[in-house]
């Protein structure tokens, strides 16, 4: 191919986004409204996911102490948990956050229990009694304000 008929291609090809600019302009809020969706479309993938968790039988692992580990995230606060049975049965829950937490607390039905984030957002739940769980912590967002961050529930 010379260098003419890459011209004549670059030349045309402007004119046709000129005219396509000029007739049917792309929307201001378009990419913000495709942020939105795309955002959306995430949260249904992650709650189909969590159904199927949710839904599953356990795994039969054993071993010397039964542990897990769960990540959440709301795009803003990240939390990490490390979920361990004891001897007696309660279980101990390990957890770090990357925002400011102003209050943490573990909650089971009717029960909480407080903890307070430590150096690095490192906290801690002892003796908690196997069973549906859920956390609920209050941090200041990057904007200064104060944001609730609940966890999905899930089993300790």
């Amino acid at each position: 191919m010379d260098t003419d008929d890459t011209s004549a291609d670059r030349a045309l090809f402007a004119r046709l986004r000129d005219m396509w600019e000029e007739t049917d302009p792309v929307p201001e809020d378009l990419a913000d409204r495709m942020v939105a969706a795309v955002a959306v479309a995430d949260l249904s993938r992650e709650y189909a996911l969590l159904t199927l968790v949710e839904g599953s039988v356990p795994a039969a692992i054993r071993g010397e102490t039964d542990t897990a580990t769960l990540q959440f995230s709301d795009g803003e606060t990240n939390v990490l948990l490390h979920v361990t049975a004891t001897e007696d049965g309660s279980r101990r829950v390990d957890g770090w956050v990357d925002a400011a937490a102003l209050a943490i607390r573990l909650m089971q039905d009717d029960h909480d229990w407080p903890a307070q984030a430590g150096e690095h957002g490192r906290f801690a739940f002892d003796s908690i009694p196997p069973g549906v769980s859920r956390l609920h912590i209050v941090v200041r967002g990057s904007d200064g304000d104060l944001h609730d961050f609940r966890t999905p529930r899930f089993e300790v």
